[in-house]
């Protein structure tokens, strides 16, 4: 079984204590953290959110500075005392490779310290497979290594795999054979990447990470508790809460894609039954179209008429239902919703979603306001690629929000 990342603030076990080279890495991922969190941050305001002493923050900063983490901006002037003086996160002082596995494409993307994509490159398939995917992601991360040069390759913190979890359960709806993917039972994603790359390698759900990317580098910042649905072949979410990613027992926490919905003629169904784009492909087949369209990148979605009227309808409703089903336990404050199609469809689904909620009486509960997400389609393998962040250089949020 691939191993499950995991997010330590500290690098050890908090039962242990900490000794005071423990400390001082603690405090400075706090101080990396509120940078992340605030884009830029005077020393009194880091002082002031981080609680530690002015004396420690300076020391802490002149480190980080030395060691390319962080840039300093111009001087903020025009207050009474010394100019500010922002501090930001080098771009360049840290690079991350994620990698997201889907059961129709994979994505690799290298990003930087703050969270931008420097490259990015995609296959599609009918199914996934280890040696397809694996010679994808080697070639993809020697290619993109080259391109940010030499002298940077020591800066690279890792590899972040995004994917479903138990891929071989769910052979039936992608269409193969009993068996085929039975390979992934006992096939190691994170140690197979490590002895081909050198890098070190993390796993975690792939909307999992993809509600990670979008609380880190997305509108979910905003928020302390929110919902999170990603919409793609099937379709799964993450759930949020105080700030920090909330993955469960299991580390499956949010799977949406399992929640049980009523079907038509009485049985039990699912919701990828009805809002996912596994749904949307069989609508197509039956309509003759070919259902690799959706994968293009360029392909017009409008182009499908009222067959992507008759979805967003079914996926709409169904997806207001499981909202109001996890509220019922959780009291979200919003739901963000975002997914592998064009932005423009993903507006409509939720303009949907919205009209779902408010024709119908839910009656104990208040409904989460309904948000579009920020990252679209490279959401899971940004998420992917914030692990080994997070693991080498920044804290848990949910010890960072603790904090601020």
């Amino acid at each position: 079984m691939a191993r499950k990342a995991t997010r330590s603030g500290n690098g050890g076990d908090a039962s242990i204590g900490f000794n005071q080279k423990k400390v001082r890495a603690y405090n400075e991922r706090l101080v990396l953290s509120l940078i992340q969190r605030h884009g830029a941050l005077a020393k009194s305001d880091i002082t002031r959110k981080s609680g530690l002493s002015a004396q420690a923050v300076s020391v802490i900063i002149g480190e980080l500075e030395k060691d390319g983490l962080l840039l300093r901006g111009e001087p903020i002037r025009g207050r009474v005392g010394q100019p500010s003086v922002p501090m930001r996160l080098n771009p360049d002082g840290v690079f991350s490779f994620g990698l997201k596995i889907g059961r129709r494409s994979a994505d690799l993307i290298l990003i930087d310290f703050a969270g931008q994509t420097r490259s990015a490159s995609r296959i599609t398939y009918s199914y996934p497979m280890p040696e397809l995917v694996m010679a994808f992601a080697c070639q993809g991360i020697r290619e993109m290594s080259q391109k940010i040069g030499p002298e940077q390759q020591d800066k690279i913190a890792g590899i972040g795999v995004a994917l479903p979890f138990h891929l071989w359960d769910w052979e039936e709806k992608v269409g193969v054979a009993t068996g085929t993917m039975d390979v992934w039972k006992t096939f190691d994603i994170a140690q197979e990447l490590e002895a081909a790359t050198g890098l070190n390698a993390f796993t975690q759900n792939d909307c999992t990470a993809a509600c990670c990317a979008e609380v880190a580098f997305g509108r979910g910042m905003a928020f302390s508790d929110s919902l999170y649905i990603f919409v793609g072949t099937f379709v799964g979410g993450g759930v949020a809460l105080n700030n920090s990613i909330y993955a469960g027992r299991t580390r499956n926490a949010g799977a949406l894609a399992s929640m049980p919905m009523p079907g038509p003629d009485g049985a039990q169904k699912q919701l990828l039954d009805f809002a996912s784009l596994f749904f949307l492909e069989q609508m197509l087949k039956e309509k003759g179209m070919d259902p690799s369209l959706l994968q293009q990148p360029s392909y017009d979605w409008t182009a499908l008429g009222d067959i992507l009227e008759e979805w967003l309808d079914s996926a709409a409703s169904h997806i207001a239902l499981a909202i109001a089903s996890a509220t019922s336990i959780i009291d979200f404050e919003v739901a963000i919703l975002d997914g592998t199609m064009p932005p423009a469809v993903r507006e409509t689904l939720v303009e949907k979603i919205r009209d779902a909620i408010a024709h119908q009486s839910w009656k104990g509960i208040e409904l989460p306001v309904v948000l579009e997400g920020t990252l679209g389609s490279p959401a899971r393998a940004m998420g992917g690629a914030s692990l080994p962040l997070f693991i080498r250089y920044l804290l848990d949020q949910n010890m960072l929000f603790n904090q601020a």
